[in-house]
């Protein structure tokens, strides 16, 4: 089993009213001995949807070792379950950003004859039914247009994607497919003042403090991004300073540990704000 992100009950807070019970259609909780529990990992996709749900504040995300989600499982359960129970599931995806689960479950209706609900797929805002934008997962690599920079003009975000932090992202974000990666330590940005132009265009980008932060936290969850998705290249930015370095040493084991051959360039910030490309 690989450590993913899934949801966790407090049976302390729990008082069994079963309001989380709708909000996830995956079928993944039921009311059992008067508290709500979590019946299969399989079909939990851990993206929180019941969290707003709940009234006590009993439940919440956490990562751990769990079975690998199954969307062909769960669409084959919601599908018994009726098209608004079909048009919730699929919404869940679309408003998560989860692209290839969606995939997945719009091809298995029209191969097997089913009508879609959903009528649109088109992204309707930042908000999700859970109640926490600020983790919503976005793809924003075709939102900005490409166009030659006016030296008179302020310079422009290159960021393509959200979240950023290690912590918060998810390892199978549709983003990752294909991606040259930039992992930089957090001050890389404050540093050096070309960030954007020179490092961070054209790449997806992670971010994390190798000092104060989980280091084996890290190597688990960037192993399982380079184990699960097709990175075209890393890039990792650190400052000069030696705790930085450690950045280097966990992405270097997490390649090991993918069995991945990708890719990997190291350039180093000085407190200055120069950069360094490193052999």
């Amino acid at each position: 089993m690989a450590k993913r992100e899934i949801i966790t009950i407090d049976e302390e807070k729990c008082n069994g009213c079963g309001n989380c019970i709708p909000g996830c259609p995956e079928g993944a909780l039921q009311i059992i001995d008067n508290k709500a529990r979590l019946v299969s990992d399989l079909f939990c996709d851990g993206l929180g949807a019941c969290i707003g749900d709940c009234p006590e504040g009993a439940i919440s995300v956490i990562e751990r070792e769990a079975e690998p989600y199954d969307e062909i499982k769960v669409i084959k359960n919601i599908v018994k379950q009726g098209d608004n129970v079909i048009k919730a599931h699929l919404e869940h995806l679309k408003n998560h950003g989860e692209t290839g689960f969606l995939k997945q479950a719009t091809d298995y209706l029209e191969e097997n004859g089913i009508e879609n609900p959903l009528e649109t797929l088109e992204d309707d805002g930042d908000k999700l039914p859970c109640g926490c934008p600020g983790s919503s997962v976005r793809d924003m690599r075709d939102d900005k247009e490409e166009a030659e920079e006016d030296p008179g003009t302020s310079q422009k975000s290159e960021l393509k994607q959200w979240p950023v932090q290690i912590h918060l992202v998810p390892t199978n974000a549709p983003y990752f497919n294909g991606a040259d990666l930039l992992i930089a330590a957090d001050c890389v940005p404050f540093a050096y003042g070309d960030f954007h132009r020179d490092l961070l265009k054209g790449k997806i980008l992670l971010i994390g403090c190798p000092k104060l932060d989980d280091a084996g936290f890290y190597k688990e969850k960037i192993t399982d991004i380079f184990k699960n998705n097709d990175i075209k290249s890393v890039t990792v930015a650190r400052m000069e300073v030696p705790c930085c370095f450690g950045l280097v040493n966990l992405v270097n084991t997490a390649l090991t540990e993918s069995g991945k051959n990708i890719p990997l360039k190291e350039i180093m910030i000085k407190i200055s704000g120069e950069a360094e490309e490193q052999a």
